[in-house]
């Protein structure tokens, strides 16, 4: 059975953490896609919008060697983009790992044959570190 994997992000101020993510994912999976979080979900679920605009950070993943296929994330509804992609294994960072959601959500997911694959959250690195040190230098 081909493996088919799926992860998503901002990937705004793209990152090793996101290179992390991307590559060990697809190490798991025969054909990685990756969701793009929109600009307007961003803003919608987290109160900010990216500082790289949706359009540039898909062609970032894009270029990416990882990954086989960019879709757009309009919806963190996970059960909505695997009727839409089909995938078999679900990629997430193990910050939400043991969470009520999450563990709904591989019970679920586990009813359709996806696997849910935690990888280690990338501690020293962030999106959200680097914006911090940006508003820190753009408020002097």
């Amino acid at each position: 059975m081909v493996k088919i994997g799926y992860t998503t992000g901002v990937f705004d101020l793209f990152h090793i953490g996101h290179l992390n993510v991307l590559r060990n994912a697809k190490l798991e999976c025969d054909f990685l896609i990756v969701g793009v979080t929109t600009d307007e979900l961003s803003e919608k679920e987290k109160g900010k919008k990216p500082i790289i605009p949706f359009t540039e950070r898909m062609t970032i993943v894009e270029s990416i060697k990882y990954v086989d296929m960019v879709v757009p994330q309009t919806s963190y509804d996970k059960f909505e983009a695997w009727n839409n992609l089909k995938f078999n294994i679900m990629f997430v960072g193990d910050d939400w790992k043991g969470t009520p959601k999450w563990e709904k959500l591989e019970n679920d997911f586990n009813e359709k044959g996806v696997i849910i694959h935690y990888f280690p959250y990338t501690q020293h690195t962030s999106s959200t570190k680097l914006r911090s040190v940006l508003d820190k230098i753009y408020s002097k």
